[in-house]
């Protein structure tokens, strides 16, 4: 039996998309468009070994879309095999919390939301309106980055501001990398051979974009991201906690516009901010090179990261398993040394052969008799996805 699934992740210029047969769990196909509303857009389609590019004008959504059928038309895999498209739908809000198949009362909805994720939710939007265009006979699903965290408890959620103004406007922690965060929670207890239900987790989701949560017992009970995912840890362009006086600040004795606030937190902050560079490789070279303000971002990311999950050990009463993931977690050994060494006195010690590892697999990098068991699991968000439309659509 086969069961692919297509999954897209609509960007405001780009889109990611992926076949993935939902039984075996085999990648048929992945592809890239860029440059949509540019002069010239480019499309990499690729099928095995072999990758397929073209470049042509993508005005909107919708032609890129249809660009995109065309490549699966001319080298496969047939779309017409495809049981469903699953869509990757940034925010969902207190509406929306689970995945589901999209009609057109689900796109008024995420419409009606779109004031919480101004720069997510509308091209989201576009690239659902044009892929049910393009493939009017399969049923849509939105996979929602914040369900995962729907479970989290009143007072995990809630802010400290007038009740009925929070009412009002929907304010509250949602949290983000909610897919991320499913995926390598279930999937460190796979690698432990224990029970999902059974651990107190903490997941690092350690990208460009970084949030931690609190898992106990298979249910998500606090995350770093909030309302939007520029709160919590130290991010590649986002400055994560900041003293939200700060904003007031800027205004009144810089003469910050909010739009210039806005973008300064958001884009101009976080490591690119305090070093000069968000990647993190970057960041390495300029400490080897002696650069202070990179080492000081380096501490500070550090510092920030060590507060969460000496809060989330205590939220959870204790830990069991401590996982890294995306592109820093997943790669870069020293800082994950680093976070270990300062948390050897809470029950972490860390293997540092195991740890200098490089590998595309899940894996165990604490001694075998350390009591909280660290792990290294590269995130797999599309395969996330494909396992919760693959449950739907049955």
């Amino acid at each position: 039996m086969s069961t692919p699934i297509l999954l897209l992740n609509a960007g405001s210029s780009s889109i990611k998309y992926q076949v993935i047969d939902a039984d075996d769990e085999r990648v048929l196909a992945t592809g890239l468009i860029e440059r949509i509303g540019q002069e010239l857009g480019r499309i990499k389609h690729t099928v095995g070994e072999e990758t397929f590019v073209d470049e042509e004008a993508y005005p909107n959504h919708t032609v890129a879309l249809a660009a995109m059928v065309r490549m699966f038309e001319e080298h496969g895999p047939a779309l017409a095999d495809v049981k469903a498209v699953g869509h990757r739908t940034v925010h969902g809000g207190d509406r929306l919390t689970s995945t589901t198949v999209i009609d057109d009362a689900v796109i008024e909805t995420l419409e009606e939301l779109s004031p919480l994720a101004p720069l997510h939710n509308p091209p989201g939007i576009a690239g659902i309106r044009g892929a049910r265009k393009a493939l009017p006979n399969v049923p849509h699903v939105a996979v929602f980055d914040t369900a995962f965290f729907s479970s989290l408890p009143p007072e995990a959620y809630t802010y400290a501001i007038p009740t009925g103004i929070a009412e009002q406007y929907s304010v509250r922690r949602y949290g983000f990398h909610g897919t991320s965060h499913n995926y390598v929670s279930h999937k460190a207890a796979e690698t432990l051979g224990v029970d999902y239900g059974s651990l107190k987790q903490i997941v690092c989701h350690l990208g460009n974009g970084a949030s931690i949560s609190a898992i106990d017992k298979g249910v998500a009970v606090d995350t770093s991201m909030g309302l939007t995912p520029l709160e919590g840890l130290v991010m590649g362009t986002r400055s994560g906690d900041v003293d939200p006086g700060l904003i007031f600040y800027l205004h009144r004795e810089a003469g910050f516009s909010v739009d210039a606030i806005d973008n300064l937190l958001n884009k101009k902050s976080g490591m690119i901010g305090l070093a000069g560079a968000s990647d993190f490789r970057d960041v390495s070279a300029k400490i080897a090179a002696g650069d202070a303000r990179a080492q000081i971002a380096i501490d500070v990311y550090i510092h920030r990261l060590l507060h969460y999950i000496g809060a989330y050990m205590a939220v959870l009463g204790g830990v069991d398993a401590l996982s890294f993931t995306a592109g820093v977690g997943e790669n870069d050994a020293v800082i994950r040394a680093k976070v270990c060494e300062r948390l050897a006195g809470l029950g972490v010690r860390l293997d540092a052969e195991r740890n200098a590892v490089r590998s595309g697999e899940a894996r165990l990098i604490s001694t075998d008799d350390s009591p909280v068991k660290v792990l290294v699991v590269p995130t797999n968000e599309e395969l996330q996805m494909a396992r919760e439309v693959s449950e739907v659509i049955a």
